[in-house]
C-alpha cells in the first residue's frame, strides 16, 4: 500500500506539471469574477493529471476478484471527467452535468446493493439504493461546490483518503482493498504541490466532479460494510459546510446551482484569513474527525456527536 501510494504521489507531481504545461501553451484559465477567489489568470484543469493517474493506479492494484467491480466504477468516473473538461471548457448546463451524474452512478449502485443495506435497516431495501444514489448525487456535487480556494479539495480528499485507508486497513470486513483509498490520498498531496497558495494550477470540474465520485463510493462501501458512523464522520466538514449553505440559499429562493461565494470557508478568506490558513485550519478539523472516526469504530454514536460539535467549533470559527 505505501509504495502504491508512493508512486501515486511521485506520478500526480510529475503529471501536473505536464498538465500545467499545456494549459499555458493553450491559453485555458480561470478567469476571476466576482465570484471568485483569486484575482488572477490560473490555469484550470489540473484534474486532468489527478484523475489520469488514479485510474491507472486502481487499474493496476486492484485485485482480481474486484476487476469488475471497480473497473465500472473508472469507466464511470472517466465519463464523468469527459463531461466536466467539456464544462470547463465551455460551461455545460446544470441538466447535462446532472445527467452524466446520474450515468455515472447508476452502474455502480448495481455492485452496492447486495454488500449490505448503508441505512443499516431505517428504510426499506429498495429505498436504501436509491436514497444512497442522492446521496452520493449530492456528495459528488458538494464536493465541487467547495473547491473555491487554493488547496481545500486537495486537504480533504488527502484526509478523506487517508482516515478511509486507515480503517480498512485495520482488516474489519471491509470489502476493498485500502490501497485503494491510500492512492487517493497520495494523489491529493502530490496534486496539493502545485496547488497550494499561492495556486500555479486549479483541479477544475474535471478533478474535483470524479474525486467526489471516487470518495462518494468508497465511503458508500465504508456505509455498507458496517461503519456508518465513520462514513458520516470523516467528510463531515465538508457536507455541514455545503448543506448549510444550500440550506440557506434555498431558503432566500436563490438558484442555487449558480456559483456564488457563501461558505464558510469563502467568508473566512473575505474577512481577511488566507487560503493557506484557512486550509491549514481544514486539515486540522479533519485530523480530529479522523481521530474520531476511529474512535467510531467503538462508541460510534459517541464520536458522531463530538465530531458534530468539532465541525461547530470549525464553522464558528470560519465565521468570525
Amino acid at each position: 500500500m505505501l509504495i502504491a501510494a508512493a508512486a501515486v504521489l511521485i506520478a500526480t507531481l510529475a503529471a501536473t506539471g505536464l498538465v500545467l504545461k499545456f494549459l499555458h501553451r493553450h491559453a485555458i484559465f480561470d478567469h476571476p469574477n466576482k465570484r471568485s477567489s483569486h484575482t488572477g489568470l490560473v490555469p484550470r484543469g489540473g484534474g486532468l493529471a489527478v484523475v489520469s493517474v488514479l485510474i491507472v493506479a486502481w487499474a493496476v492494484v486492484t485485485a482480481p476478484e474486484n476487476r469488475i467491480e471497480v473497473g465500472t466504477v473508472l469507466l464511470a468516473a472517466l465519463l464523468l471527467a469527459g463531461v466536466s473538461w467539456i464544462d470547463d471548457l465551455r460551461s455545460l448546463p446544470p441538466w447535462i452535468r446532472l445527467l452524466a451524474q446520474a450515468a455515472a452512478v447508476l452502474p455502480a449502485l448495481v455492485w452496492l446493493g447486495p454488500k449490505g443495506p448503508v441505512f443499516h435497516g431505517l428504510v426499506p431495501g429498495p429505498l436504501d439504493l436509491a436514497l444512497s444514489g442522492l446521496v452520493w448525487l449530492w456528495f459528488i456535487n458538494l464536493f465541487n461546490f467547495m473547491d473555491g480556494i487554493d488547496g481545500i479539495t486537495g486537504v480533504e480528499t488527502a484526509s478523506i483518503g487517508a482516515g478511509i485507508a486507515l480503517i480498512a486497513s485495520r482488516g474489519l470486513g471491509f470489502g476493498l482493498d485500502p490501497t485503494l483509498a491510500a492512492t487517493v490520498s497520495a494523489a491529493a498531496i502530490g496534486f496539493l504541490w502545485w496547488n497550494w497558495h499561492p495556486a500555479k494550477i486549479f483541479l477544475g470540474d474535471v478533478g474535483s466532479v470524479p474525486l467526489g465520485f471516487l470518495l462518494g463510493w468508497l465511503l458508500l462501501n465504508l456505509a455498507s460494510d458496517g461503519y456508518w458512523a465513520a462514513a458520516l464522520i470523516l467528510p463531515l466538514y465538508y457536507l455541514a459546510d455545503a448543506t448549510i449553505t444550500l440550506l440557506r440559499r434555498a431558503a432566500r429562493r436563490e438558484r442555487v446551482w449558480k456559483a456564488h461565494r457563501e461558505h464558510f470557508y469563502q467568508h473566512a478568506v473575505q474577512n481577511g484569513r488566507s487560503h493557506a490558513t484557512v486550509s491549514i485550519g481544514v486539515g486540522v478539523c479533519n485530523a480530529a474527525l479522523l481521530g474520531l472516526a476511529m474512535l467510531s469504530l467503538a462508541w460510534p454514536w459517541v464520536a458522531l456527536f463530538a465530531a458534530v460539535a468539532v465541525v461547530c467549533v470549525f464553522l464558528f470559527w470560519l465565521s468570525r
